[in-house]
């Protein structure tokens, strides 16, 4: 009897050696998954703080140096902004507005797109930046692996359908058009060669349209502005005055002020060429303007052009 006792706590104590085994690896386990947890909510505060950066005036910021010429983003910022657009992909879903205008396009019963999607694509009138404003965001259809946010190709279309309609409701001699980028001043001189509306490429004349002393001052009813980070001196100038503003916008660009956009890529000499050619064409049938204009292939050609002065 003493020794079937004997057995019997010998048992006991092999199974409690067990349970110390296996809450000792519970305890590792746990330890292992507490570090996993800090893991995930040091993350969470590198996504937050990516985010900030991309908010508010840094945003603006960030925009802006991404049009003006010369301009150079620091290697530490340029890997943040990389870095938060690969967060944000991940953990952003498409937003609901975009969802509501991808809608409005589809259920229009469209003719055929101003031009074959091919030459969209071509001219690389889809590629944004890697900044993408609040204005902008219900355009971008997604990014890329390197962060370019990519525009949505028919509401590039349905916006420059609108846009032709726009401006078509103004005489020329009412309008002018900006460019101080210079990919854009060959195709912006034809434009206004054809249409007769005014052009200003390299430098545009501050004041113009609201200093009544200078002997160039005249008034318009429209300002087609390419880039508003650019072109921010005319944009001005007809704000002030209370005239109309038709804008090219990037995925960097803000449109307070614009009371009809386009969207797409304005960085670019042949995207530029596309947007111009489609306006200019649009304008003439709608004025009844007879003008030969060139093929699209003239608009997207790569030229060079002289140097800007200073």
């Amino acid at each position: 009897m003493v020794k079937g006792l004997i057995e019997e706590i010998e048992e006991n104590i092999e199974e409690l050696a067990d349970v110390k085994k296996d809450v000792k690896e519970i305890d590792e386990a746990s330890e292992e998954i507490d570090e996993e947890v800090e893991k995930i909510l040091d993350e969470e505060e590198v996504v937050e703080e990516a985010e900030e950066e991309l908010t508010g005036k840094k945003l603006e910021k960030a925009a802006k140096s991404e049009s003006e010429e010369n301009s150079d983003i620091s290697k530490k910022k340029k890997a943040l902004l990389e870095k938060a657009a690969k967060l944000k992909e991940k953990l952003s879903k498409e937003s609901p507005q975009t969802e509501e205008l991808k809608e409005q396009v589809k259920g229009k019963k469209k003719t055929e797109m101003l031009i074959p999607l091919e030459d969209y694509v071509k001219s690389g009138i889809y590629l944004g930046t890697r900044v993408v404003t609040p204005d902008m965001k219900p355009f971008v259809y997604r990014r890329r692996a390197d962060g370019l946010a990519i525009f949505n190709t028919d509401l590039i279309d349905e916006k420059i359908k609108e846009g032709i309609e726009y401006i078509s409701q103004f005489n020329p001699e009412k309008i002018i058009v900006v460019c101080k980028r210079q990919a854009g001043w060959k195709v912006v001189r034809m434009f206004s060669e054809l249409t007769g509306i005014r052009a200003f490429t390299k430098k545009y004349p501050a004041g113009i349209l609201t200093n009544t002393r200078l002997e160039n001052f005249f008034e318009n009813e429209l300002t087609i502005v390419a880039d508003a980070w650019l072109d921010k001196n005319a944009l001005k100038d007809t704000l002030d005055v209370h005239k109309k503003i038709f804008m090219i916008c990037d995925t960097n660009n803000f449109a307070k002020g614009a009371d009809k956009i386009i969207i797409g890529n304005n960085k670019s000499g042949k995207s530029l060429g596309v947007m111009f050619y489609l306006l200019a064409r649009g304008y003439c049938k709608a004025r009844g303007i007879t003008k030969e204009i060139p093929d699209l292939e003239w608009w997207t050609e790569e030229t060079e052009e002289p140097q800007q002065e200073e």
